[in-house]
């Protein structure tokens, strides 16, 4: 019996299997639906299916250089305990080098990908995990820089990843690498909106601008200035627009006497070498997931009230 892309499809969304496994069941079952079902029930894939739909917002983030490339992924769990859980970090650990070998353009190619060290696709690699650790485990996202000079940084065993590439004009000393490491360390610790002021687009500062005007519009003690006063006091709040949300115009958390650009420019002064961030990743684990609230107050006494 055969069957279509929209079979394929089908078996998708009932079961959560990827869609190659789902291929592949419609063939041993000759297009039948049950008989496809139960395939992936027989080959596990259908247990782990089940667990997809739920929450992952544990797991870690994690960065690397691999191969002289650098990666930063994340990886989610249900709980925080398997994300300490060795078999884990260790899958973690193989899509991290799996990105770095492979090159994906994106997630999607990514899972297709396969993962390193076997002949198992990363999917089907994810499929186990979920079979062996009982919980829904996924690969969210990640980010890959194969040139320049890439300094990682993991804060909290995975809670957060950060992955800093810089240019560097001479050679790549231990000096390099610290820079390198302090800049990332004040990535995770303050999380700024923008590497650096130039990075800053005219429709985010026209609205900085709109707001901060509104602002004195509403103060009665603002309000009667002139127009001219008024721009000159945004210029001012710009400027602090800049150093509260641009890395390399931020107070140096290690040394508040300087900005972290200073700080970038004396080390590299000092290592001999020229020194330019090209960019960098911060991944903070489950960062935008909507974790589910339990509420056990709430619960009770709806199952109180059931009961009476």
């Amino acid at each position: 019996m055969a069957f279509t892309a929209a079979d394929v499809k089908n078996l998708r969304e009932m079961t959560g299997v990827g869609m190659m496994d789902c291929k592949k069941a419609l063939a041993a079952s000759d297009g039948d639906m049950d008989k496809a079902v139960e395939y992936l029930r027989e080959k596990g894939l259908a247990a782990s299916a089940k667990k997809a739909g739920r929450i992952a917002a544990e797991g870690m983030a994690y960065a690397a250089v691999i191969d002289g490339v650098g990666v930063v992924v994340e990886v989610n769990a249900e709980t925080d305990f398997v994300g300490k859980n060795e078999k884990f970090v260790d899958f973690v650990k193989g899509v991290a080098a799996t990105v770095a070998s492979e090159n994906p353009v994106d997630l999607d190619k990514l899972m297709e990908c396969k993962y390193n060290g076997t002949d198992l696709t990363v999917l089907q690699q994810q499929q186990e995990m979920v079979l062996v650790i009982g919980e829904n485990i996924r690969v969210r996202r990640f980010a890959r820089f194969s040139g320049g000079v890439s300094v990682p940084y993991i804060h909290a065993g995975g809670k957060i990843g950060v992955l800093v590439n810089l240019d560097v004009e001479g050679e790549v000393s231990d000096k390099v690498r610290e820079i390198g490491k302090d800049m990332a360390m004040q990535i995770a610790a303050l999380n700024p909106r923008f590497w650096d002021k130039s990075f800053v687009t005219d429709d985010v500062l026209a609205e900085e601008k709109k707001i901060m005007l509104a602002q004195m519009d509403n103060d009665p003690k603002m309000a009667s200035k002139p127009a001219q006063v008024k721009e000159k006091i945004v210029e001012g709040k710009l400027n602090k627009f800049y150093t509260e949300n641009c890395l390399l115009q931020q107070e140096f958390v290690k040394d508040g006497d300087m900005t972290v650009e200073e700080y970038m420019n004396a080390g590299a002064k000092e290592a001999g070498v020229k020194i330019t961030l090209k960019d960098a990743v911060r991944f903070e684990k489950g960062e935008g997931i909507e974790k589910k609230q339990e509420n056990f107050a709430e619960e009770i006494a709806s199952m109180v009230k059931g009961n009476g």
